[in-house]
């Protein structure tokens, strides 16, 4: 087995549509996105938990519409009317519950865009409803639309995201890797992604490779909840 050593590589992300793993928890969202132009009311909502794929699912749709992927924090400083020329996808809408200018300027956008005749996607953790937009027409809005929402991973898709995490990294874990970790670590993406990154950090750090002893170092140092 090759060993990788102190290597502080780039972390490329792959976010093209081929890199995306389908499983029973995100096919309904996959297809809806392959679908995106017979969206009811040219717009849908993507929802599931942190580290779902969300990002990388909004990346494959703004290859596939030619859509401006813009944050929900940043509207307030956002040219609205230049955005709503063409399609967009506005992401980690709970983030302005507290901003009442982003809520407005995201109300403004919706009804821009869909007027200009493109479509629009909308992110968050969560479902819509415990989304806290305190503005009510934005609310309406924004429950009236189509959501399809990923659910947290089986074991198939955890290893399949555990492998490409790693590969992102371009790291290639031992066989017997990807089986402890399912058996200890949190069973969610949010923690997939920590035990990755705290595994990579450490490996450099120590200049050890990836081994079973070093995952153990880190679950037991609390990066992610063990089991």
């Amino acid at each position: 087995m090759a060993t990788q050593l102190g290597l502080d590589l780039p972390v490329r992300t792959a976010r093209e549509r081929d890199d995306f793993l389908v499983a029973p928890s995100n096919a309904m969202a996959v297809a809806l996105i392959e679908n995106w132009r017979n969206w009811s009311g040219a717009k849908m909502v993507l929802s599931g938990p942190e580290g779902a794929g969300k990002t990388h699912l909004t990346h494959v749709w703004a290859d596939a519409a030619q859509a401006r992927i813009v944050s929900a924090a940043d509207l307030t400083s956002a040219d609205v009317p230049v955005l709503a020329q063409g399609c967009v996808a506005v992401e980690d809408v709970p983030e302005v519950a507290a901003n009442p200018d982003a809520q407005t300027a995201l109300f403004h956008l919706h009804n821009m865009v869909l007027a200009e005749g493109h479509s629009l996607l909308l992110t968050g953790t969560g479902a819509v409803a415990h989304w806290g937009i305190s503005l009510p027409d934005l609310e309406s809005r924004l429950r009236g639309t189509l959501e399809a929402s990923i659910d947290a991973p089986d074991d198939a898709l955890l290893s399949a995201v555990l492998v490409k995490l790693l590969g992102d990294r371009q790291l290639i874990p031992p066989p017997d890797l990807i089986p402890f970790l399912l058996k200890r670590m949190d069973r969610s993406f949010a923690a997939a992604n920590r035990v990755v990154a705290e595994l990579d950090r450490i490996s450099l750090a120590r200049k050890r490779p990836i081994t079973r002893a070093l995952a153990a170092l880190v679950l037991d140092k609390g990066n992610t909840t063990a089991r």
